[in-house]
């Protein structure tokens, strides 16, 4: 079969599918040496504590197919989990499918949940992986504009987007890439549109104990009225710094829950077994793991936003998640992915095209992303090379 044949046998779904400019700037980073502050996974250890328990799991021959939806001992460590932070009664037999990380969760949710000709708004700028979820389910995405330089919303925006083709919306708070974390006035505004127009809250909670001054993270499940059209995902990839691990889970009402676990069944059958019995040590870290996690991750992001701003670039400055975006207007580049080549080939750093998390790249010409998820040598090594952009 001749190479021009090929793409005739693409299908239509996938056909306008982009490849992952976050990874594709980790590759560009490793093969030109550069530092690399594009990709959102930590390069200092996972704590030895976990990294035993996972050892252990392994020893304990804990290494065959897991029940698909999640090991007992797991579901049951994320229902008490959530209690203990949020005061929700989660059933563990009924409303907790474990997956294969928050990526898989969400991809399981909307192919569950969602049909063609349905309507799932979503905030712009968005994490790159929501668009291609909702092009597999067919769906339209109605888009809700998030402005710098506090990433707030239009209210009349976003009441505007609701309609009678709406089946959900999806969240991500704290936010990816703009480290925005939705307040209690704004989610409320959520919820009250969600039940007007009977839709669903999908929420990406991956970085819910990242926080920063004074942030709080609030559950949409948690407010009232969204207790049974609310559906969370969450992960140990960043609170645990185990991004390989792929060790996820959804919460939804027994109803909800059915279809999603079919879904990810026949995607992929279950999470790492033996990784599933080291989360359980992981949801069972103390209160005051999490209050320094904050501050573990609150010295990264001053750091990392005073060598940013030192070299020219306008910073905005994040109240939760491990990103950094920036305004790079004052370097008088064409667009965002001609300055991140230069920094990649010239400069020694990598960082990610702000383009990539919106729906037309010219919207985000003039931002780039950069995580500070990283060892205090790594962002050393990172201002020295932002060094020789001034």
């Amino acid at each position: 079969m001749s190479t021009s044949a090929r793409p005739r046998f693409r299908s239509a779904r996938t056909a306008e599918f982009t490849e992952s400019v976050i990874r594709d700037m980790t590759r560009q980073a490793i093969a030109a040496g550069a530092v690399n502050l594009a990709q959102g996974f930590p390069d200092f250890p996972a704590p030895e504590w976990l990294k035993t328990a996972a050892a252990e799991a392994i020893a304990a021959d804990h290494n065959q197919y897991p029940i698909t939806w999640g090991i007992p001992p797991l579901r049951q460590a994320i229902a008490d989990k959530t209690r203990r932070h949020y005061g929700l009664e989660i059933d563990p037999a009924r409303e907790i499918t474990v997956v294969c990380g928050a990526t898989e969760g969400m991809a399981a949710v909307l192919l569950a949940l969602v049909d063609p000709g349905d309507e799932v708004i979503v905030f712009e700028p968005y994490y790159e992986n929501y668009h291609p979820d909702l092009q597999l389910c067919g769906a339209t995405r109605r888009l809700v504009t998030l402005r710098a330089p506090d990433w707030g919303f239009d209210a009349e925006e976003l009441r505007r987007a609701f309609s009678a083709k709406t089946k959900a919306i999806i969240i991500n708070s704290p936010n990816n890439p703009t480290g925005r974390v939705f307040n209690r006035a704004e989610l409320t505004l959520i919820a009250e549109l969600c039940q007007e127009y009977d839709a669903l809250c999908i929420t990406d909670e991956i970085y819910e104990h990242i926080l920063y001054d004074g942030a709080e993270h609030i559950p949409m499940m948690t407010l009232p009225g969204m207790r049974e059209r609310s559906v969370l995902v969450n992960s140990c990839s960043k609170t645990y710094s185990v991004t390989g691990w792929r060790v996820g889970w959804v919460l939804a009402s027994p109803d909800l829950t059915d279809g999603i676990r079919k879904v990810h069944d026949f995607l992929t059958v279950g999470a790492a077994t033996p990784l599933q019995y080291a989360a359980v040590a992981a949801l069972q870290a103390p209160d005051t793991y999490y209050a320094e996690l904050g501050n573990h991750y609150d010295w990264r992001r001053r750091k990392l936003e005073g060598y940013l701003t030192t070299a020219g670039f306008r910073c905005f400055t994040p109240r939760g998640a491990y990103y950094t975006m920036t305004d790079i207007s004052a370097f008088g580049f064409s667009d965002d992915t001609a300055f991140v080549q230069h920094l990649i080939h010239n400069v020694g750093l990598a960082g990610v095209p702000g383009s990539s998390f919106f729906s037309r790249p010219e919207l985000g010409h003039n931002f780039v992303r950069f995580c500070f998820c990283k060892k205090a040598e790594t962002l050393d090594a990172a201002g020295e090379r932002l060094a020789k952009l001034q």
